[in-house]
C-alpha cells in the first residue's frame, strides 16, 4: 500500500475533549483526499475517556462511508479495558504496534 494511503496519528497523554477535536479537524481534512487508511497509534497515550472513544467511533463511521477504514495499535491496559467494556475490541481492528500493521498491509497487497 503506498505510504500516502495511510495517514498515522498519534496522540499523546490523555486522549480526552480537547484531543477529540484535535482529531476531528484532522479527520475532516483527511476525508478529503486520498487516504484509504488512518492508523491511530495509541502508544503515548496514558488515558482515554468516552470523547476519546467517541471520535473514534464517529472516525470510524465517517471513514468507512468515504471506503476508507480507520485502525488501531499499541493500545494500553486502560484502553484495552474500556475497549473490551464498551464492545468496540470487536468493531476496532487493533494491532499490537506499528511494525504488525505494517506486516499486515504487505500480506495484504
Amino acid at each position: 500500500m503506498q505510504t500516502e494511503q495511510v495517514k498515522v496519528f498519534q496522540p499523546i497523554g490523555n486522549f480526552d475533549a480537547t484531543k477529540s477535536q484535535e482529531f476531528r479537524h484532522l479527520l475532516s481534512q483527511l476525508t478529503q483526499c486520498s487516504t484509504k487508511v488512518v492508523l491511530v497509534d495509541l502508544k503515548d497515550v496514558t488515558f482515554m475517556d468516552s470523547s476519546g472513544l467517541g471520535v473514534l467511533v464517529l472516525a470510524f463511521k465517517n471513514l468507512r462511508a468515504a471506503n476508507a477504514k480507520l485502525v488501531i495499535c499499541s493500545i494500553n491496559e486502560q484502553v484495552r479495558i474500556l475497549f473490551e467494556l464498551t464492545g468496540m475490541d470487536k468493531v476496532f481492528e487493533i494491532f499490537a504496534n506499528q511494525q504488525e500493521f505494517e506486516k499486515s498491509m504487505l500480506s495484504r497487497a
